[in-house]
């Protein structure tokens, strides 16, 4: 019995060591299986490479577009404060037209309305000075070539003195805010 006592824990021995070493073949031919390979690596490195690229691109656009943005909107905020007076200087020209018809009106020779065309005159001027300041050009193109971007043809006249296409009389007055049309100046053109 002591040969089968021994033989049994001999048996077990055998047995584990068996087992030990069938699990360590079979743990070492999976980690082979499992174990990528230089190519397989290298492809997973190009991959990732490419992913990071394509970010970073991702990424300078976002930016670039949002500096674009920013861009827009300074220059919407630049251009409503330069021409957001646009509606009032259309509402003002009038009076200015108002003021320049009554000097035309008045009798100059008159010693009593002297004063009265002194105070309208030192208005016009107070008046055209204010426009100046703010940007507000007049255009009284007597003179010069027509030019459909500026003014407002009402009429064509023959006029020998002239050479055709040049404006020869000024109805009303034109005007330009910040360099931007306002109101075209109304024109006799010469044919």
């Amino acid at each position: 019995m002591s040969d089968e006592q021994q033989t049994t824990p001999e048996v077990e021995e055998a047995a584990a060591a068996a087992a030990e070493k069938k699990a360590e073949e079979q743990v070492a031919e999976a980690s082979a299986e499992d174990a990528p390979t230089v190519d397989a690596v290298q492809a997973e490195i190009e991959s990732l490479t490419q992913q990071l690229a394509d970010a970073k691109e991702q990424e300078l656009r976002a930016q670039a577009e949002a500096q674009n943005a920013r861009r827009r909107a300074e220059q919407d905020v630049e251009k409503a404060h330069k021409f957001g007076q646009e509606k009032l200087v259309n509402d003002l020209l009038p009076v200015i037209d108002n003021l320049e018809r009554a000097l035309d009106a008045m009798n100059v020779d008159d010693e009593a309305l002297k004063p009265v065309i002194e105070g309208v005159e030192l208005t016009l001027k107070s008046f055209q000075d204010t426009l100046t300041k703010h940007k507000i050009e007049a255009l009284n193109p007597v003179g010069e070539p027509f030019d459909p971007q500026l003014h407002q043809a009402m009429t064509m006249v023959e006029s020998p003195d002239a050479e055709p296409n040049t404006v020869i009389n000024v109805f009303q007055k034109g005007y330009t805010l910040h360099g931007r049309l306002v109101r075209p100046a109304m024109v006799v053109v010469a044919k």
